[in-house]
């Protein structure tokens, strides 16, 4: 069950910006986003009241969870859709995978954590696999979109980092997680519903079928779910492999970006997919299980002997 918890948290966040691009804009991102968040406030409401879990927040906790809905939510998710939009899946997956770089920057920055000198290796790694994958892109200037497309990415996966250092403070002082995430939708959908009606917008829910699959992708199995089972994970086989999934990212969102006719097969996209997977692995401190090593040595004093 584990295995199976992994491999659907993996695949389906790894598909996250592949559902965006196909959702489109028949309404305005911000409405879209709203949508989704109101959804799954409701969710997590309802989940709180049927478990009824222990680490209820205080009120002094409440700016820490609201940074983390507005940051996490709210501002990053908007980024990353209008980074989707602008450029393509596969690039802003990639982007967003330096998230395993940022996020300890983060912590050390706010939280005084060490700062491991692999997340700084694998770091120039991640960076590289970007550029490369980037790279065809200066050479044209119609493609300022998709430049303006990546900066917006990078600048959702900052808050994100943000966000990761206002949710590791509230693991800290054992905050349900289930209580954190039900606040944190709930004010990044109040935030969303405020920049929504301060632009003007009609409220009006598009009825193509592309349009409603991708909300609920996007709400029920990427929002809820996932966030549910990674959460399991954590419990289970902790924090730091449950995170190792990240890495693997960056292969997903360029594989699927490919199947849709998105991007085309490249070496840059190649080169850039596993350069950002191998740095995001180092700096997450992946390593090769033991049983494995032992049963690698075992084969090859064996063969030695043939």
């Amino acid at each position: 069950m584990t295995n199976l918890m992994y491999v659907f948290c993996l695949i389906v966040w790894g598909l996250n910006f592949i559902a965006v691009k196909i959702q489109g804009t028949p309404v305005s991102l911000e409405l879209s986003l709203t949508y989704r968040l109101v959804i799954t406030a409701f969710l997590f409401f309802a989940l709180v009241l049927f478990l009824k879990p222990k680490g209820i927040p205080t009120r002094k906790d409440l700016p820490f969870i609201i940074v983390f809905g507005v940051c996490n939510f709210a501002l990053s998710y908007l980024c990353l859709y209008y980074a989707t939009i602008l450029s393509s899946a596969a690039i802003v997956t990639l982007i967003f995978s330096l998230k395993v770089i940022l996020t300890p920057l983060a912590l050390r920055i706010f939280l005084k954590e060490q700062l491991h000198p692999r997340v700084l290796f694998g770091g120039v790694l991640g960076v590289f696999g970007v550029c490369v994958l980037i790279y065809p892109s200066l050479s044209s200037f119609s493609s300022f979109a998709d430049l303006k497309g990546i900066l917006i990415a990078l600048l959702g996966t900052v808050l994100t980092a943000i966000g990761d250092a206002s949710s590791a403070r509230n693991a800290r002082i054992k905050i349900d997680p289930i209580y954190a995430n039900a606040i944190g939708f709930t004010v990044g959908s109040i935030l969303m519903a405020i920049i929504v009606l301060s632009q003007g917008q009609k409220i009006i829910i598009p009825t193509s079928i592309t349009y409603i699959s991708a909300l609920l992708y996007l709400t029920l199995i990427a929002s809820f779910l996932a966030w549910l089972f990674y959460l399991k994970l954590v419990e289970r086989i902790g924090a730091a492999k449950s995170g190792y999934m990240v890495a693997l990212f960056p292969v997903i969102g360029g594989i699927a970006s490919v199947v849709i006719g998105e991007s085309s097969l490249s070496i840059y996209l190649i080169i850039g997919c596993l350069s950002s997977c191998i740095g995001a692995a180092i700096a997450l401190g992946f390593r090769i299980p033991r049983k494995i090593k032992k049963r690698e040595s075992r084969l090859w004093g064996h063969n030695k002997i043939d």
